[in-house]
């Protein structure tokens, strides 16, 4: 089963590679998962037997250039794919989540505007596991809010040592987002510790639940999410994108750029254009 996630649907390669795998793979089907039922890949496919579109309510079909409430809504449809059985304990999730994000936006709302006032040109957001890929979705939406005037990486804990250390200068803040397991946060906790001894960094945003005081040196800021470590790492990514999207967001604004179209030049665009598609000779 292949399962493709879209926004719109309407860039070229969206719909292109379920016409690749249909001629070539006989055998796939096919998991559609959209917000926008109107695009070309829901409507190319709709009808097809061996494909199945979930269309999500309209109005998670962000209209600006940068998503934001579709990553998230998409993000939560795919994790629904592993609990069919389990709908109740779906909900249950979806809610629980609901609480902390609500909780995380209301205590921290005005503290994250703060971070992205400061004086900081790079940004590295630091992840294990789930949260790696938690913080390249937050290394791009600081990218691309930010019409690219703040540079960012994005790494694991442990792979952060091998060389990509070196991309952390006096103007870097560093958001690191911390494991619930223990065994896990012992290793990221290691690695905070080198950071401070080294001072490296602007400054240091600690994302988690029960951040402990060891973590944090002058300078540093913490985003306490209570309940993170009850629903365990593997369900708790879409918390600390919610983080990077305000950070950026706000980020965003202290640069002068327009949240809803950041790229001045046109460089990006919403939908990617027309580009062709190459398949093997």
């Amino acid at each position: 089963m292949l399962v493709s996630l879209a926004r719109s649907g309407d860039s070229p390669e969206s719909s292109g590679v379920v016409e690749l795998i249909l001629e070539t793979e006989p055998e796939f089907r096919h998991v559609v998962v959209t917000c926008n039922e109107q695009g070309s890949l829901a409507r190319a496919w709709r009808a097809h037997e061996r494909v199945h579109v979930i269309s999500l309510p309209a109005e998670t079909q962000d209209k600006s250039l940068v998503m934001t409430s579709s990553f998230t809504n998409l993000l939560l449809a795919a994790r629904f794919l592993g609990m069919l059985e389990r709908p109740d304990g779906y909900r249950k999730l979806c809610e629980r989540l609901s609480r902390i994000t609500q909780e995380l936006m209301r205590s921290n709302f005005d503290l994250l505007a703060k971070i992205a006032a400061t004086d900081f040109r790079r940004a590295v957001f630091l992840g294990s596991g789930s949260r790696f890929a938690a913080a390249r979705e937050a290394a791009l939406k600081m990218l691309e809010l930010t019409s690219g005037r703040v540079s960012t990486l994005c790494e694991t804990y442990l792979g952060f040592r091998h060389g990509p250390m070196s991309y952390v200068q006096d103007d870097t803040l560093i958001v690191c987002n911390l494991s619930s397991d223990s065994t896990i946060r012992a290793y990221e906790l290691d690695l905070l510790h080198e950071l401070d001894r080294k001072k490296l960094g602007l400054s240091k945003v600690v994302v988690g639940e029960n951040i402990p005081d060891a973590a944090i040196r002058e300078g540093d800021e913490v985003i306490e999410c209570r309940g993170l470590t009850e629903l365990g790492d593997g369900e708790t990514a879409v918390v600390y994108v919610v983080v990077a999207q305000l950070l950026a967001f706000f980020r965003c604004l202290e640069e002068g750029l327009q949240p809803d179209s950041p790229s001045e030049g046109g460089i990006i665009n919403r939908v990617v254009g027309k580009f062709s598609l190459h398949t093997l000779s």
